[in-house]
């Protein structure tokens, strides 16, 4: 048996927890233990200006933007740490400040090593060609996983992927399929300018 996830995460620094355009992060639910909002189709925590300041002093470097260049590196890497997995990549994006997998794997891969082991070894894809950056790592810590549960899901994630705005880098599975096979890393469909674009993704 297989699961399909939405697998999201931004660069470092680029969106930090209490940030106003909507956050992932554990935070106080009045005098309980501190929780994660992170349900589909509910409101999740944002514009905590507190929060916000206290990420924004803790940083290392400036946020990290990825280069086109860079957006297709990291999308290579993808495809090909998805092929050595043996995981099914359906689809993925790369823009300036973040990256949004559709990938499908059987049930017994936690969806916290799929995304540890996609933005660890795109890292080391990147240290190839640029220098490590000054905060040590290209990646905020953690990131969304969104369990699909069923196949309307997983095409509406796919849809989601496909509809991102100024992408860097982009690839689809099916797109390729239809065109008679998976092409090659090196022939993404690609489209958009540099310019990331900041939207709410969770």
């Amino acid at each position: 048996m297989t699961s399909t996830w939405l697998l999201t995460s931004t660069t470092y620094g680029s969106w930090l927890p209490g940030d106003e355009r909507g956050f992932v992060s554990r935070v106080k639910d009045g005098d309980g233990p501190r929780v994660l909002h992170n349900v589909p189709e509910t409101p999740v925590d944002k514009d905590l200006a507190g929060l916000r300041q206290s990420a924004r002093e803790l940083m290392r470097c400036p946020p990290i933007l990825l280069s086109r260049e860079q957006a297709l590196v990291v999308l290579d890497q993808f495809r090909e740490t998805a092929a050595y997995r043996y995981w099914h990549l359906l689809a993925g994006a790369v823009m300036g400040n973040h990256f949004h997998l559709v990938v499908a794997a059987s049930d017994d891969v936690h969806s916290t090593v799929m995304l540890r082991d996609f933005k660890s070894y795109a890292s080391r894809a990147l240290k190839r060609k640029w220098a490590k950056p000054a905060s040590g790592t290209w990646w905020t810590e953690s990131g969304s996983r969104r369990l699909l549960p069923d196949d309307p899901a997983v095409e509406s994630a796919i849809e989601y992927v496909r509809r991102q705005q100024s992408p860097l880098a982009m690839w689809i599975a099916s797109d390729n399929a239809l065109s008679g096979g998976v092409s090659p890393p090196s022939a993404h469909k690609t489209r958009g300018a540099d310019a990331p674009r900041s939207e709410q993704f969770f």
